[in-house]
Protein backbone atom coordinates (compact mmCIF):
# COMPACT_ATOMS: atom_id res chain seq x y z
CA UNK A 1 0.00 0.00 0.00
CA UNK A 2 1.17 3.50 -0.79
CA UNK A 3 0.95 5.88 2.14
CA UNK A 4 0.62 9.63 1.81
CA UNK A 5 3.90 11.40 2.59
CA UNK A 6 4.04 15.20 2.41
CA UNK A 7 7.02 17.13 1.02
CA UNK A 8 8.41 19.89 3.25
CA UNK A 9 7.89 18.06 6.54
CA UNK A 10 10.44 16.29 8.72
CA UNK A 11 9.77 12.70 9.84
CA UNK A 12 10.86 10.44 12.72
CA UNK A 13 11.39 6.68 12.73
CA UNK A 14 8.51 6.62 15.21
CA UNK A 15 6.21 7.94 12.46
CA UNK A 16 5.70 11.45 13.78
CA UNK A 17 5.98 14.47 11.48
CA UNK A 18 6.89 18.08 12.20
CA UNK A 19 6.15 21.13 10.08
CA UNK A 20 8.45 24.07 10.80
CA UNK A 21 7.02 27.59 11.08
CA UNK A 22 9.78 29.94 12.24
CA UNK A 23 11.02 28.69 15.63
CA UNK A 24 7.91 26.57 16.18
CA UNK A 25 6.97 23.14 14.90
CA UNK A 26 3.52 21.63 14.42
CA UNK A 27 3.55 17.90 15.20
CA UNK A 28 1.32 15.01 14.20
CA UNK A 29 1.39 11.36 13.17
CA UNK A 30 1.92 10.08 9.65
CA UNK A 31 -0.60 8.43 7.37
CA UNK A 32 1.30 5.16 7.96
CA UNK A 33 0.97 5.54 11.74
CA UNK A 34 -2.77 6.25 11.69
CA UNK A 35 -3.32 3.25 9.41
CA UNK A 36 -1.34 0.92 11.69
CA UNK A 37 -3.16 2.24 14.78
CA UNK A 38 -6.58 1.65 13.29
CA UNK A 39 -9.53 3.73 14.44
CA UNK A 40 -8.30 6.32 16.95
CA UNK A 41 -10.76 6.59 19.85
CA UNK A 42 -8.93 8.91 22.29
CA UNK A 43 -6.34 11.69 22.08
CA UNK A 44 -4.71 12.90 25.29
CA UNK A 45 -4.24 16.65 25.50
CA UNK A 46 -0.55 17.64 25.56
CA UNK A 47 0.38 19.96 28.45
CA UNK A 48 0.95 23.52 27.22
CA UNK A 49 4.04 24.99 28.92
CA UNK A 50 5.67 21.58 29.44
CA UNK A 51 9.37 21.40 28.56
CA UNK A 52 10.07 18.21 26.69
CA UNK A 53 13.15 16.49 25.33
CA UNK A 54 13.53 15.01 21.84
CA UNK A 55 11.98 11.49 21.69
CA UNK A 56 10.14 12.01 25.02
CA UNK A 57 6.39 11.19 25.09
CA UNK A 58 4.27 14.33 24.65
CA UNK A 59 0.89 12.58 24.78
CA UNK A 60 -0.85 9.26 24.25
CA UNK A 61 -3.37 8.27 21.62
CA UNK A 62 -5.58 5.22 21.98
CA UNK A 63 -7.04 3.22 19.14
CA UNK A 64 -9.19 0.12 18.93
CA UNK A 65 -5.90 -1.83 18.73
CA UNK A 66 -3.52 -0.18 21.21
CA UNK A 67 -2.37 2.88 23.15
CA UNK A 68 0.67 4.63 21.68
CA UNK A 69 2.92 7.40 22.95
CA UNK A 70 3.43 10.28 20.55
CA UNK A 71 6.97 11.55 21.02
CA UNK A 72 8.42 15.00 20.46
CA UNK A 73 10.59 15.00 17.30
CA UNK A 74 12.69 17.83 18.83
CA UNK A 75 13.33 19.30 22.27
CA UNK A 76 11.36 22.37 23.31
CA UNK A 77 8.30 23.74 25.06
CA UNK A 78 4.77 22.72 24.12
CA UNK A 79 3.03 25.94 23.10
CA UNK A 80 -0.26 24.76 21.66
CA UNK A 81 -2.68 21.86 21.44
CA UNK A 82 -5.17 20.90 18.76
CA UNK A 83 -8.39 20.92 20.80
CA UNK A 84 -10.25 19.76 17.68
CA UNK A 85 -8.32 16.48 17.60
CA UNK A 86 -8.75 16.04 21.36
CA UNK A 87 -12.54 16.40 21.06
CA UNK A 88 -12.78 14.49 17.73
CA UNK A 89 -10.11 11.76 17.63
CA UNK A 90 -11.31 10.59 14.20
CA UNK A 91 -9.45 13.58 12.69
CA UNK A 92 -6.20 11.62 13.13
CA UNK A 93 -7.50 8.94 10.78
CA UNK A 94 -9.28 11.29 8.35
CA UNK A 95 -6.64 14.04 8.00
CA UNK A 96 -3.35 13.17 9.78
CA UNK A 97 -1.37 15.96 8.04
CA UNK A 98 -4.07 18.62 8.38
CA UNK A 99 -6.89 18.87 10.90
CA UNK A 100 -5.44 15.90 12.81
CA UNK A 101 -2.25 17.66 13.99
CA UNK A 102 -1.59 17.19 17.72
CA UNK A 103 0.59 19.88 19.29
CA UNK A 104 2.94 22.80 18.66
CA UNK A 105 6.42 23.01 20.12
CA UNK A 106 8.83 25.95 20.42
CA UNK A 107 12.10 24.46 19.20
CA UNK A 108 15.07 24.70 21.60
CA UNK A 109 17.73 23.33 19.26
CA UNK A 110 17.17 23.64 15.49
CA UNK A 111 20.20 21.35 14.92
CA UNK A 112 18.03 18.42 16.08
CA UNK A 113 16.07 18.77 12.82
CA UNK A 114 19.16 17.44 10.99
CA UNK A 115 18.59 14.09 12.74
CA UNK A 116 15.12 13.75 11.15
CA UNK A 117 14.19 12.45 7.69
CA UNK A 118 12.83 14.43 4.77
CA UNK A 119 9.92 13.05 2.71
CA UNK A 120 12.19 11.11 0.35
CA UNK A 121 14.20 9.50 3.18
CA UNK A 122 11.02 8.67 5.09
CA UNK A 123 9.50 7.09 2.00
CA UNK A 124 12.61 4.91 1.60
CA UNK A 125 12.55 4.05 5.32
CA UNK A 126 8.89 2.94 5.08
CA UNK A 127 9.65 0.71 2.04
CA UNK A 128 12.22 -1.29 4.00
Amino acid sequence: MEYKIIEGLYYTKGDEWIKIEGDTGMVGITDYAQDKLGDVVYVEEALVGKKIKKDEAALTVESVKAASDINAPVSGEITGVNKGAVSDSTLLNKDPYGKGWLFKIKIDNPDELKELMDAKAYSEYRKE
